[in-house]
């Protein structure tokens, strides 16, 4: 843990959570980055820009941060991507990995490189890791948005579908998540309550994850599929 109380915690083989407290909500909330490290390292989700020292410092705790290959996110937003421009900088042969939908809006102009448009379904091999980006419109919001699952691990880079509150958390759990999540929800809706909610978490979950890397909050170790069943349920249940 750093001087600004960013900590890394390997949280599936390979993976790392980079976990940021601020006090951005009543009670505290924590900014998460997910680093694969491998012959061509990924790091999903940069932080806020004001961050991003601290993030990177981490990063340096394990591997040059120079040899990132991929910046990745699920979606536009300043928590997803503010750094970004910074990390193309900090590594020359970076590249920003987004949705086509992304690209095509918003990466394309803003990033200082051209950026790496997945397709729903494209895979990105890492070296012992493979990458696969799941196209997730309006799940839980941005049309740009979509997750990346990796194969070996069985890790869903799941973004802010599980978001928890409070500055301090186990980096990895297997207690209940949904429930937190919920009571979140409940206090500021941030989902879109999109048409294909059900069947967007359907194709993820047919990604059988072990660990949802969760974007606020800690990671998650369990049954990742009969989790975002249940994520479904409780979704059309308050909608």
């Amino acid at each position: 843990m750093d001087e600004a109380g960013t900590r890394i915690d390997e949280v599936a083989d390979g993976i790392y959570r980079i976990s940021t407290p601020l006090a951005a909500v009543p009670g505290g909330f924590t900014f998460n980055q997910y680093l694969v490290v491998d012959d061509e390292p990924l790091l999903f989700h940069t932080g806020l820009r004001r961050i991003f020292p601290s993030v990177r410092d981490a990063i340096a705790r394990v591997m040059p941060v120079e040899k990132l290959r991929w910046v990745a996110f699920s979606h536009l937003e300043q928590d997803e991507c503010g750094a970004l421009n910074e990390f193309l900088a900090a590594a020359p042969r970076a590249e920003a990995a987004c949705s086509r939908i992304g690209a095509m809006t918003s990466v394309g102009d803003l990033a200082i490189r051209p950026p790496r448009p997945l397709a729903d379904g494209e895979r990105l091999s890492l070296g012992r890791h493979e990458v696969v980006w799941h196209d997730a419109p309006h799940v839980p919001h941005g049309w740009d948005c979509g997750f990346l699952s990796e194969a070996t691990t069985r890790t869903l880079l799941c973004g802010d579908l599980f978001t928890q509150p409070g500055a301090s958390h186990s980096p990895l759990t297997e207690s209940d998540i949904l429930g937190p999540s919920e009571a979140m929800r409940g206090l500021l809706d941030y989902y879109a309550h999109a048409p294909a909610t059900r069947a967007t978490l359907e194709k993820l979950a047919a990604t059988g994850p072990r660990t949802l890397a969760c974007m606020h909050g800690a990671a998650w170790h369990g049954d990742g599929a009969t989790l975002l069943a249940a994520l479904a349920d409780a979704l059309e249940r308050r909608a």
